[in-house]
C-alpha cells in the first residue's frame, strides 16, 4: 500500500494513526483543548494524528439538537487548531457546495456514512484534491464500497481512506463484522476502524443516539488486531455532557492507555508479518 497524504502527513504505510477530536464544535476553548492534548499524546507515542471536529452536524436525530458554529466561526477554529499544534485537520461536509469552501482549511474532507452514496457530494470532494476519509454506510456492505470509491477516482484523486463504523443490525443497533476491514483494504487503501460511532445506538433515547462508550476500545482493538491501518474517535472531556455523541465519545483521560494498547497489537501484527 502506497499510504495517502493528509496535510503533508503520509498515514497507512506501517504506522498506526489516529484521527480523533470531539464530534461537534462546541467552542474555541474546548477545540483547542482537545487538540493540544491528543496531539501532545499522539506525539508522546510516536503516532501519526489527524484532528477532527464537525462545523457542523447536519445529520442530527431531532431539529432541537445542538449542531454546532456553522462554517464561517467553525472554519476559522479549525484553522487556529492547525497554526497552534501543526496538526492535519479533518472535518466532514453534506452539501456539495461546502466541499471548496472546507478545503481552504481542512486537510481532508469527510463523506458522512448516511451520504457516502452521494454522486455530487464525493465528486465535489475529490476536485478539491485534498484526502478524502469516506465513512461506510451502515447499509452498505465493504465490497460495495468499490462503486464509491470509484465516484471520488473518477477526479483523478486517489487519496482516499476507508472508515468502518458498523452495519444496522436490526432497530436501534449497529454490529461490526470485522471481514469488512480486510475486505476494503483489498482495494489498495488505508482503511480506518471508527471506534465510538460503531458503539452507536441510532435514535435509541428518541431524540438522541444512544450508545456504550464502554465497548468503543474492545472493537479497536478487534480491528487493530484485523489490520485496521487507523482508528478514528470522538474524544471529550466530560462525555456525558458533550452536545452530540454523548453516549459513545471516549473521555479525555482515557486514550492514551488505549492508544499504548493499540500501538502494541499493531507492532506485534508487524512482528509477525501480519501488519
Amino acid at each position: 500500500m502506497a499510504g495517502v497524504s493528509v496535510g503533508g502527513l503520509r498515514i497507512g504505510v506501517d504506522e498506526l494513526f489516529v484521527i480523533a477530536g470531539p464530534c461537534v464544535i462546541e467552542s474555541a476553548d474546548m477545540t483547542l483543548m482537545i487538540a493540544r492534548e491528543m496531539a501532545r499524546i499522539c506525539s508522546a507515542l510516536s503516532l501519526p494524528y489527524i484532528f477532527k471536529a464537525s462545523f457542523d452536524k447536519a445529520n442530527r436525530t431531532s431539529i432541537r439538537s445542538f449542531r454546532g458554529p456553522g462554517p464561517a466561526e467553525g472554519l476559522a477554529i479549525l484553522a487556529e487548531v492547525k497554526r497552534e499544534t501543526k496538526a492535519p485537520v479533518l472535518t466532514d461536509i453534506h452539501l456539495p457546495a461546502q466541499a471548496e469552501l472546507a478545503a481552504e482549511v481542512a486537510d481532508c474532507l469527510q463523506i458522512p456514512a448516511f451520504l457516502c452514496r452521494q454522486t455530487d457530494l464525493l465528486v465535489a470532494a475529490g476536485r478539491t484534491s485534498k484526502a478524502v476519509n469516506i465513512k461506510k454506510g451502515q447499509f452498505l456492505a465493504p465490497w460495495d464500497m468499490r462503486s464509491v470509491v470509484d465516484k471520488v477516482l473518477s477526479t483523478g484523486n486517489s487519496n482516499i481512506i476507508l472508515t468502518e463504523r458498523g452495519s444496522c443490525f436490526g432497530y436501534n443497533a449497529l454490529v461490526v463484522d470485522m471481514r469488512s476491514i480486510p475486505t476494503m483494504k483489498e482495494m489498495g487503501l488505508p482503511v480506518v476502524m471508527d471506534g465510538t460511532h460503531s458503539v452507536q445506538a441510532p435514535g435509541a433515547l428518541g431524540e438522541a443516539t444512544g450508545g456504550d462508550r464502554e465497548m468503543a476500545p474492545t472493537l479497536c482493538r478487534a480491528a487493530v488486531a484485523a489490520g485496521a491501518d487507523g482508528v478514528f474517535l470522538e474524544v471529550h472531556p466530560d462525555p456525558d455532557s458533550a452536545k452530540s455523541d454523548a453516549a459513545n465519545s471516549i473521555s479525555l483521560d482515557r486514550v492514551a492507555e488505549l492508544l499504548a494498547e493499540l500501538k502494541s497489537i499493531k507492532a506485534a501484527l508487524s512482528f509477525t508479518g501480519r501488519g
